[in-house]
């Protein structure tokens, strides 16, 4: 018997019908032995539908009364799930994140989890009850209502999962696992069936959309396999864990990009540590996190930077930038938005010469340019004008992961 955290995305809780499959999920993992706690986003849609209600009363409505309205859809798609399973003749109990005590930061809109207390829920367990809980969400220590940002449901999962000591964590959503790059882009992607911890956090971190940044960097936290499954065709899928066996021969795991990214120009800044350190304490004082960071020297008497930050900060960076010229210094703060990022990964990597040349190589054969380059043991991540990332997809997914798999 072991004790299994399942989390179900919109889709898979989309509709009434498709509750009853995930119903029948549930209970079939519970008629097997293992313990089972659920963990719910709202209902496909949803979402959105009250973020336009909040939008027509305020195009920039309060944090904090968006994170109360947002948090209303996963109460609804929880009490139909326990209905449902409890129709079926289950205990079933569901909960919202302050009945279990998931507690969060301030940062409405895109808060991070500090703690979870797992009293309530192993006290459900010990009851021969499935707790269903809503994700997405959490309380901070004012008792506001926060939310975990677009994919934040996972991160719930995943927190939940290791608060409680679970065996695994499932990822049940409208894909069946982790490909090789976007098949609706690159038709000959191919579904893997085990990525390293490693490997999923760069592709996470560089826009692999499967699962999300927080949720993998939480797995790490507690050393927790997850298992990212079709909550419509469900098989084994793809497992997510720290055995480097089973490994295929490929240096190249996966292709990710990312269209979510925005170029931020902050150019002559006076030589100087303390002026990038100005330039970064702004960005995260603002909540602003920083992806890639580019800097070029002019005779050491100017410097021109380069930071890429997520599109829905861009507007909010070019104004903070502006608004305190005597902490940077800048002769110019200029941006651009129609730029993306696209990657290699594989751990592979570490241990392979070769991989960059063959990287840049095939983007030059079909006249892409690069704007900012970044490197780690494990990865390369280019910025590109965003017209050409769908190019770059396929040629890099042919060079690396159709023609050349040994390499």
């Amino acid at each position: 018997m072991a004790l299994i955290v399942q989390k179900f995305g919109g889709t898979s809780v989309g509709s009434i019908e498709r509750i009853e499959a995930v119903a029948d999920l549930v209970v079939k993992t519970k008629q097997q032995g293992h313990q089972v706690v659920v963990v719910l986003s709202a209902m496909s849609g949803e979402t959105n539908r009250l973020i336009n209600l909040a939008k027509q009363i305020d195009a920039r409505p309060s944090s904090r009364e968006l994170d109360v309205l947002l948090t209303t859809g996963e109460q609804v798609s929880v009490a139909l799930l326990a209905m449902a399973i409890i129709k079926r003749g289950h205990s079933a109990v569901s909960l919202l994140a302050d009945q279990v005590n998931i507690r969060t930061d301030n940062m409405f809109g895109k808060a991070r989890i500090e703690d979870v207390a797992a009293t309530r829920l192993k006290h459900e367990l010990e009851h021969n009850r499935i707790a269903i809980i809503a994700g997405f969400q959490g309380r901070d220590v004012e008792g506001n209502i926060t939310t975990l940002g677009r994919g934040g449901t996972d991160t719930s999962a995943v927190e939940i999962a290791g608060a409680i000591g679970a065996d695994e964590c499932q990822i049940y959503t409208d894909v069946d696992g982790v490909y090789t790059t976007d098949p609706r882009i690159e038709p000959k992607a191919r579904r893997m069936s085990h990525v390293t911890f490693e490997e999923m956090l760069e592709m996470a971190s560089l826009g692999a959309k499967v699962l999300h940044i927080r949720c993998v960097e939480a797995a790490g936290k507690y050393n927790l396999p997850i298992r990212v499954l079709s909550s419509f065709n469900p098989d084994q899928g793809t497992l997510i864990s720290f055995e480097e066996t089973d490994m295929k021969s490929n240096v190249v795991s996966g292709i990710a990009f990312n269209r979510d990214e925005s170029l931020i120009n902050v150019n002559g800044v006076p030589s100087g540590t303390e002026y990038l350190a100005s330039i970064l304490k702004l960005f995260s004082e603002n909540g602003i996190e920083i992806d890639m960071i580019n800097q070029v020297n002019h005779n050491f008497e100017k410097i021109d930077y380069a930071f890429t930050v997520h599109t829905n900060d861009f507007d909010q960076s070019l104004e903070v930038l502006r608004n305190n010229p005597h902490c940077i210094n800048s002769d110019d703060v200029s941006g651009c938005s129609s730029v993306a990022k696209v990657s290699a990964v594989g751990v592979g990597m570490k241990s392979h010469s070769g991989v960059a040349s063959l990287f840049f190589d095939a983007l030059a054969k079909e006249n892409i340019q690069v704007l900012l380059v970044s490197t780690s043991e494990i990865k390369i991540s280019v910025l590109i004008d965003e017209k050409y990332l769908e190019l770059a997809v396929r040629a890099l997914h042919k060079v690396f992961l159709t023609e050349n798999e040994s390499i």
